[in-house]
């Protein structure tokens, strides 16, 4: 027997051991502070399993190293032909923002579009409903 598997066997003989004295009288403070203790020391002899259980897991994947896969973007070079290093950045920003070309002319989603207007532009309210005005008559 190893160390970790004469370790776990003591610590869970001690474990039930004062498991079984704490549930004969549960109020006997002595006899949970025991058993707290037993549990504490199996948490112990349990993480040191874990341990060695995932160096060992290390060790075999060592021995069969994981494939590095290609980067995304050879697989749309080899589709589209000549390389290209922007090639994404084409049209838009990270947020997604259409930009303008080099020509220095607006994108095609705002083209012919009165840029004052793209956003919707400045509307002039005209009464109804009262909105958030509380005190009084409405002044347009």
């Amino acid at each position: 027997m190893d160390d970790i598997e004469t370790r776990l066997r003591e610590a869970a003989d001690n474990c039930i051991k004062h498991y079984g004295a704490w549930q004969t009288d549960k109020k006997l403070g002595a006899d949970r502070d025991a058993l707290m203790e037993a549990i504490h020391e199996l948490r112990k002899v349990a993480a040191r399993l874990e341990i060695d259980i995932a160096v060992s897991e290390r060790t075999d994947m060592a021995s069969r190293p994981l494939p590095i896969p290609p980067h995304r973007s050879s697989n749309r070079r080899s589709q589209s032909g000549p390389a290209d290093d922007n090639l994404g950045n084409d049209a838009d920003d990270s947020f997604g923002n259409q930009q303008p070309d080099d020509s220095g002319q607006q994108p095609r989603s705002n083209a012919g579009r009165d840029p004052r207007r793209a956003g919707g532009g400045h509307r002039r309210h005209t009464g109804g409903g009262g909105g958030g005005n509380r005190g009084g008559g409405h002044q347009g």
